[in-house]
């Protein structure tokens, strides 16, 4: 007769079993042999119907058990073959993405990219996130909430291409990287610290100073206590870790919708001589408030610039329309 114990052996040796079956094949093959109707364990239960009501209260309560045992080191058994056959298929697919950039003969990174690259990496080093948004923008983000409502003047500062697309005037490419402040704010809430490179639109005819499609990095701090002060302490800041020794800035008054008080920032050359770079300013708080932030509790600083005119301003570069040149001759120099 079959005791508790005989069955407790089937079970260790039916385990045991299942986790040496070395591929899922394999596993499968063993599960049914040794919980099948022609296994040990089958044979116990169908021999469950000749013994009285206590041995095979006695013996099921065992059996259920042991099957339990069984069925769970299945399971894990093949957790670990599947797993092991994921990571043989991934190995087998697996693509060297590795970015390599050749020193010669091969190209490399237009002179906008090298430059968006620096730039991010100063800010990043100085405690900034990097953050991205929608080049095709709703009329919301790219002017009502950054406090250009309808019919201000400052719109006219920035014609605009319009997308076609919902009602008339609703959705536009975006002509600054200000979008993604009232995104960020919208999305995270302070303590805010990111700088937004990005691509951006204006209907401008092009010259030696103006581009239809060109680039600019923008800054935004939120936090509690958030001052004049270390904006231009930021602002000097990147200069010198931008620029390097001997370089400065300045702040002039001026005028923007989306910061109050605002300025013109410079940077003075080891020479003496001075380079207009951007804008800055104190976050308005009506955007602070469009972007769902107490300005009451909450301050903030913002400043922007454009990569193109910068990257060839460093070069000395004098028409920004060489950005676009296709002759590697001049593309090869940076």
């Amino acid at each position: 007769m079959t005791t508790p114990d005989d069955i407790e052996r089937m079970g260790a040796a039916a385990v045991e079993r299942l986790r040496a079956a070395p591929d899922l094949d394999a596993l499968t093959a063993v599960l049914a042999e040794v919980t099948g109707k022609g296994s040990d364990l089958g044979a116990v239960k169908r021999g469950m119907g000749q013994l009285d009501a206590e041995a095979r209260k006695q013996l099921g309560q065992t059996l259920n058990r042991v099957n339990g045992d069984v069925g769970r080191a299945a399971a894990e058994r093949r957790a670990e073959l599947e797993a092991a056959a994921r990571r043989v298929r991934l190995e087998a697919e697996r693509l060297d993405l590795t970015e390599v950039r050749p020193t010669t003969g091969a190209g490399h990174l237009h002179l906008v990219t090298q430059t968006m690259e620096e730039l991010e990496d100063v800010f990043t080093g100085l405690g900034f996130a990097v953050a991205e948004g929608p080049e095709v923008e709703d009329d919301w983000h790219n002017f009502t909430g950054l406090n250009i409502p309808a019919y201000h003047p400052a719109r006219d500062m920035q014609d605009t291409f319009f997308v076609d697309r919902g009602e008339p005037g609703d959705v536009v490419l975006r002509t600054h990287t200000s979008p993604v402040q009232l995104r960020v704010m919208e999305q995270q809430g302070p303590p805010i610290y990111i700088v937004v490179p990005g691509r951006v639109h204006r209907n401008e005819a092009r010259d030696a100073t103006h581009l239809a499609t060109f680039h600019q990095l923008e800054a935004l701090v939120v936090d509690e206590g958030i001052t004049f002060g270390h904006l231009a302490g930021t602002i000097e800041a990147f200069t010198a870790a931008y620029f390097g020794e001997g370089f400065t800035s300045r702040l002039r008054p001026s005028y923007f919708p989306f910061t109050e008080p605002s300025a013109e920032f410079d940077i003075r050359r080891p020479d003496g001589t001075w380079l207009e770079l951007g804008g800055c300013g104190m976050v308005h708080p009506n955007v602070l408030r469009n972007g769902g932030i107490d300005p009451e509790r909450y301050t903030g600083f913002a400043f922007g610039f454009g990569i193109d005119r910068l990257a060839l301003a460093r070069h000395g570069v004098p028409d920004l329309r060489e950005i676009l040149s296709v002759d590697v001759r001049f593309l090869e120099q940076f």
